[in-house]
């Protein structure tokens, strides 16, 4: 039963490939990607207002309240169901930011599905799709709620079984403007585009991660670093890189061999997002 006493969780995403295979007339890019759940992420607590105020407890260091998505995400969806019920807000943060895990999309993700729920609002999983599309092209997979093949700006959304298997992450020291990485000139942006059935463990890679790599030796020297123990690929447009393992007990023995001086930690992929269930369709 989740109620106003739960932690809430917001878990990471994994990239498992990410081709750029065009670009819209408005400018932006067409994506494929496989989306893939983690068993670690930020963690959310809500406490109810009468007030009908939105407040965040816990605010990021650098982000103005305009612009952090966990309000705009509250916000929006009071508004949509024109809901007179407040919320305080607080995170638990785990998630590095401008790491490619998705941290401020599930953060997102998690206010819808939690509100919907704790606010007695049951808005189905579709309209909650529409309200997350409108703060990032990532908070609609989070409230989709399965493994997916992901198209378009990454909002057509196809469910995926995945084997069960561990990851090693390794989180270099500094975070990624996605625009400048997706506005690169280098970036290539004609992959052939794929079906999802034709899509297969350890396939394709990332298009992003030779611009950022070139940019950003310190990302390269953790790829290099991580590709000593499994195929490594960096996430999203970074800064994180992971490498898939048969179990998390693989995982771990590579973590324990990893220079102490590099950042990293092990995590199961999971079928789904824990919340799925906080909305119906």
């Amino acid at each position: 039963m989740w109620d106003w006493q739960s932690v809430y969780p917001a878990p990471a995403k994994l990239n498992l490939f990410l081709h750029v295979v065009g670009r819209r007339a408005d400018g932006y890019h067409l994506l494929q990607t496989l989306f893939r759940f983690l068993d670690h992420g930020d963690r959310l607590h809500f406490a109810p207002r009468a007030d009908g105020a939105i407040h965040l407890a816990t605010p990021l260091p650098g982000v103005p309240p305009e612009s952090d998505l966990t309000l705009r995400a509250a916000r929006l969806l009071q508004a949509a169901s024109a809901c007179r019920q407040g919320v305080d807000i607080s995170i638990d943060k785990r998630l590095p930011m401008g790491g490619g895990l998705g941290g401020g999309s599930s953060d997102a993700a998690t206010v819808l599905l939690a509100l919907n729920h704790l606010w007695k609002l049951d808005l189905p999983r579709r309209q909650l799709q529409e309200i997350g599309l409108q703060l990032g092209a990532d908070v609609p997979f989070f409230i989709f709620g399965r493994n997916a093949f992901a198209e378009g700006v990454g909002e057509a959304l196809q469910a995926v079984e995945l084997p069960a298997c561990g990851y090693l992450v390794l989180e270099p020291p500094l975070a990624v403007a996605t625009a400048a990485i997706f506005g690169a000139p280098e970036l290539k942006r004609d992959s052939l585009p794929i079906r999802a059935e034709q899509w297969h463990p350890g396939f394709g890679g990332n298009d992003l991660q030779t611009v950022v790599a070139a940019r950003f030796p310190v990302i390269a020297e953790h790829l290099a670093c991580l590709s000593a123990f499994a195929p490594a690929r960096m996430s999203g447009s970074g800064a994180c890189v992971f490498a898939e393992f048969d179990s998390a007990e693989q995982a771990q023995a590579a973590l324990r061999k990893i220079p102490a001086k590099l950042r990293g930690w092990v995590a199961a992929g999971l079928d789904e997002h824990p919340l799925r269930a906080l909305a119906s369709g």
